[in-house]
């Protein structure tokens, strides 16, 4: 019974077994992720109470400011946390695609939260800019540039594990602390400075403080707008796509790719394939052929989580059985 006769199409989505190298790297992976992480939880941790502290002893706007937005990166260290390890989570009967949107999802809340926190900040230095406070001393200063050094050094390590990993949480995270860290650095300068300013010296630090909240604003914007499109099953990267045609194509009896879909669901990828085969096989050899292409793209690259074919007639192909 060929095609042209009794089938015009075949879909295939039945998933064969992951081989154990595939599931290795996919879990290396998920563990990478998250010990950066935890990483970045503590180092967190860490500031806030350091930054806490000195702002409030020193009276620096700037550095609670700063203390704050380290508040909400704890938060969004433990959401992006939580949300690998629901990420790893099979599928069930609810969630036939799996979980891996959680981490899509904390990347979106990190960049609401961080955004929100920093808005409502600037909107009180603002009311309280120009009263009458004490100028912060220069230990203060001393604070925010360590603090600052610490946020770039853990913003490096972070953000090598999320190229790794491919990760969008976990870029949102380190973006998160890059921004920090210019933010700590323009408040140290700040800090230092203001002693030697005179009469302007009490408008140094609120201003500082602001400045960081327009960085925080924006950045926390700019992680929103990137999740938000992963949420929307964008079209995966064009290098992966084009991976894909090519696996596609290099298959024995497979004519040529007549569409392809790829979308990422956190460091994972979905793909609806449409192949062209011989009009006139069988639909047990068009059936044989979509499963060398689903187990060919599983096995060469490790972050598909699944693959959904779609068999085509290509009536002018010459191809042996």
């Amino acid at each position: 019974m060929g095609f042209s006769s009794s089938l015009h199409s075949l879909v295939l989505s039945i998933s064969p077994p992951r081989s154990e190298a595939s599931l290795a790297v996919r879990n290396r992976l998920y563990a990478d992720a998250s010990r950066a992480a935890l990483r970045g939880l503590g180092v967190n941790v860490s500031l806030v109470i350091i930054k806490l502290v000195a702002g409030v002893t020193s009276n620096s706007a700037a550095l609670i400011a700063d203390a704050v937005n380290s508040i909400g990166d704890v938060a969004s260290a433990i959401a992006v946390r939580s949300a690998l390890h629901v990420a790893q989570t099979d599928e069930d009967d609810d969630h036939p695609y799996g979980h891996t949107k959680a981490e899509s999802i904390a990347g979106l809340c990190v960049g609401l939260l961080v955004a929100f926190s920093a808005a409502v900040l600037a909107l009180e230095t603002i009311k309280g800019f120009g009263d009458q406070r004490l100028v912060p001393g220069l230990i203060a200063g001393g604070v925010a540039a360590t603090c600052g050094i610490v946020k770039e050094i853990t913003y490096r390590h972070t953000l090598r594990v999320a190229r790794r990993t491919d990760s969008a949480a976990l870029k949102a995270v380190a973006w998160d602390y890059r921004s920090d860290a210019i933010g700590s650095g323009m408040v140290a300068v700040s800090l230092l400075v203001a002693p030697y300013l005179g009469p302007i010296a009490k408008y140094v630090d609120p201003a500082a403080a602001i400045c960081v909240c327009g960085i925080l604003i924006f950045n926390g914007l700019r992680i929103f707008r990137g999740t938000a499109i992963e949420l929307m099953d964008q079209q995966a990267e064009p290098q992966i796509v084009d991976h894909v045609r090519t696996i596609g194509v290099t298959v024995d009896g497979v004519a040529d790719v007549e569409k392809l879909r790829v979308r990422r669901s956190g460091m994972e990828y979905f793909i609806e394939i449409h192949i062209e085969v011989d009009g006139e096989l069988t639909v047990e050899e068009g059936h044989r052929i979509a499963h060398k292409v689903k187990d060919r793209l599983l096995l060469e690259m490790p972050r598909v989580r699944d693959v959904h074919v779609h068999v085509e007639p290509h009536h002018n192909a010459s191809l042996s059985r």
